[in-house]
């Protein structure tokens, strides 16, 4: 009899139950886990012998949050920014490619020679392919100041601000958006959200760039993912190289596929200056000292143009400011950049 009476209060909410079940993909995707668990949980104690009206008010709930979440992922998809491409860069040419490959693969690498606009275009190329849609497209970057001008490059080829569809997150600075679309990162900061959620459920997409440099944060991050997407058959990752050696990263990844992108280069010449110069100043200089004088020999060969200077650390980069800003060029800003400097300064 009691199996009897448990037989009848499933029938009675069997219809109630499976319309749930079939609204689950309408909802948004960060909820979509949680709300499938309780309704499992709402079947599990009608079975128990839970009561009717309490069962009808458990589903009732359940079908208010519901309503809420695809309302919520409805907007989502309305406020989707509608991406324009840069014609000039070569990774355009391979646009629809690489869209019909994030698609249709759960792993795509990409591997771009500098200055094929990799960085700034392959999210773009995630929201054209329908991504974005149940959470954030992540983008990984190696580097802080990295993290925030790529972000900032982004939403002004989508027309936005920093903020708002595109933002960043640092471990300095947080400029994220909840209802973002596009959250670039240190790969730093992805794996210290890891500890918080295991399935990253704020994302639907992934991009590691500049996978090449092997740091131990990207090996971390590409062993996470490896293992979660196992488990999430929802997740799209893109791997992005500046390298041709693909082969490791294909098959760490189950032989995923590899689509090859030309790069951008422009002319460059190198020149060796003397040790010392013509003047006849001691051949003992620092290198702080050979980099002045060979910027002041530089607008005596042509006066347009601006001028890039790699030091080796902080303390050379404000030497090298210092002594360059004792000169008085008229016409000439130093402005130094380095992790450092507040972000307001690296804008600059």
């Amino acid at each position: 009899l009691c199996t009897d009476v448990k037989m009848v209060k499933m029938s009675r909410f069997d219809a109630d139950l499976k319309k749930l079940e079939h609204r689950l993909p309408d909802c948004a995707g960060p909820e979509r886990r949680a709300l499938k668990s309780q309704l499992r949980r709402i079947q599990k104690n009608i079975r128990s012998g839970m009561g009717e009206k309490k069962a009808a008010e458990r589903l009732a709930r359940l079908n208010t949050r519901m309503t809420a979440s695809a309302e919520r992922r409805e907007r989502r998809r309305a406020a989707r920014p509608v991406p324009t491409y840069a014609p000039d860069l070569p990774i355009t040419a391979r646009k629809d490619e690489i869209i019909a490959g994030i698609q249709k693969h759960p792993v795509l690498i990409i591997s771009g020679e500098t200055g094929s606009g990799k960085t700034t275009q392959i999210p773009k190329f995630c929201l054209a392919a329908g991504r974005g849609m149940d959470g954030m497209i992540g983008c990984t970057q190696p580097r802080r100041i990295a993290a925030v001008t790529v972000a900032g490059r982004i939403a002004e080829e989508l027309g936005d601000t920093v903020g708002h569809a595109v933002g960043y997150k640092i471990r300095v600075a947080d400029n994220v958006n909840d209802d973002a679309f596009v959250k670039i990162m240190t790969d730093g900061i992805l794996l210290a959200e890891a500890q918080g959620d295991r399935r990253l459920t704020a994302y639907d997409t992934i991009i590691v760039d500049e996978a090449h440099e092997r740091s131990l944060n990207i090996d971390f991050v590409l062993g996470l993912l490896k293992r979660l997407l196992r488990r999430r058959r929802d997740l799209k990752l893109v791997i992005t190289s500046a390298t041709i050696d693909t082969e490791k990263f294909s098959k760490a990844f189950d032989d995923a596929p590899v689509i090859e992108v030309s790069g951008r280069m422009y002319p460059v010449d190198v020149r060796y200056r003397p040790n010392g110069d013509a003047a006849g100043d001691p051949k003992d200089l620092t290198h702080v000292e050979k980099a002045v004088q060979a910027v002041a020999a530089i607008p005596q060969a042509t006066p347009f143009g601006d001028i890039l200077v790699f030091m080796p650390t902080e303390q050379d980069i404000r030497e090298t400011c210092e002594l360059l800003g004792g000169r008085g060029y008229a016409d000439a800003a130093v402005m130094p950049l380095f992790a450092r400097l507040s972000a307001g300064e690296q804008s600059r």
